[in-house]
């Protein structure tokens, strides 16, 4: 009879410090993710631990996932970015709900967005038959709310929505300069519009605003917010607005992704870096993980935060 002998693996210290590094940094995101959660800036999820989904496109060959991932900035102040990512049935229909709300001085108003905006938009009785107008109407319905209830003359936010509806409409709108972007055939489409205050200019002095650029800084609606367009900012409401730009992307069998970032990524990635960053990743989750450490690697100091719904 043939003995057959078992040779075991000798442990390389190397790969007991990688064991270690490994179990650290496990520890770690379980800490950061506690923290994120105590703090009150656990997203709004789909029921999947991952945050991630699978659904089937009604009558394509399709399935659409989606994934996100933030990190908290280097600019000396608390994390105030919040998103949204999630899906719901509402009747017969099928909502894919996923935004960006990227806070400024204060969190208060994007939380308060998190938790209120898409209610909002689903309450309105003409939802289903002008969804756009629908959209519009909650948005500024929704300012009123954060004016009279949540914050006085400072603190505001920027807001991207995109409501996929039965996996075949993509209903998107924004203010500020959180942004949206399409990947079609490789082809990057910037969704949304960056709502720059010298873009609006003539809208702000309209108003009775100024744009004051002062140097080495970006110009800024009386010398203090560098959008034209927010939520909150009660000090400056006069002279701003949240009127939401909106658009409606239909979803086909050349729809790729779609990415929603706030400006800590497009502050340094232009909108075809960043589909070319991910156009051969086809984990949602990790997708949205490898733009974040992209912009981190290019020098973002701001807070990032990114949702990446793929249709594969």
């Amino acid at each position: 009879m043939m003995k057959v002998e078992v040779h075991k693996r000798k442990h390389h210290p190397k790969d007991k410090f990688k064991a270690e590094m490994k179990k650290k940094k496990a520890i770690l995101e379980d800490e950061l993710s506690t923290k994120f959660e105590e703090d009150g800036f656990a997203p709004e999820l789909s029921t999947e631990e991952k945050g991630e989904e699978k659904k089937s496109l009604s009558g394509m060959s399709k399935y659409v996932t989606h994934g996100y991932h933030l990190v908290q900035g280097k600019q000396g102040h608390a994390m105030e970015d919040y998103i949204v990512a999630k899906t719901r049935q509402v009747d017969d229909s099928e909502l894919g709900l996923y935004a960006i709300f990227d806070g400024h001085s204060g969190r208060d108003v994007a939380k308060y967005l998190q938790k209120h905006l898409f209610e909002n938009i689903l309450s309105e009785p003409d939802f289903w038959t002008d969804t756009k107008a629908a959209v519009k109407r909650a948005y500024e319905n929704t300012d009123d709310e954060i004016l009279n209830e949540v914050v006085g003359a400072r603190g505001g936010s920027t807001a991207v929505t995109a409501l996929l509806i039965d996996m075949k409409k993509l209903v998107v709108a924004n203010v500020g300069d959180s942004r949206a972007v399409i990947c079609n055939g490789g082809v990057a489409k910037q969704i949304t519009v960056d709502h720059e205050p010298l873009k609006e200019k003539d809208e702000i002095e309209s108003r009775g605003g100024r744009v004051i650029k002062r140097p080495g800084n970006v110009p800024r609606v009386d010398g203090q917010l560098a959008m034209a367009r927010a939520f909150g900012d009660g000090r400056l409401k006069e002279h701003i607005t949240s009127e939401p730009d909106t658009f409606v992307e239909e979803i086909d069998e050349d729809t790729e992704f779609v990415i929603l970032a706030s400006d800590g990524l497009w502050k340094v990635m232009s909108n075809q870096e960043a589909v070319d960053c991910i156009k051969d990743i086809d984990d949602a989750k990790e997708a949205a993980e490898s733009l974040v450490e992209e912009a981190l690697d290019r020098g973002s100091k701001d807070d990032i935060s990114c949702i990446v719904v793929i249709f594969q």
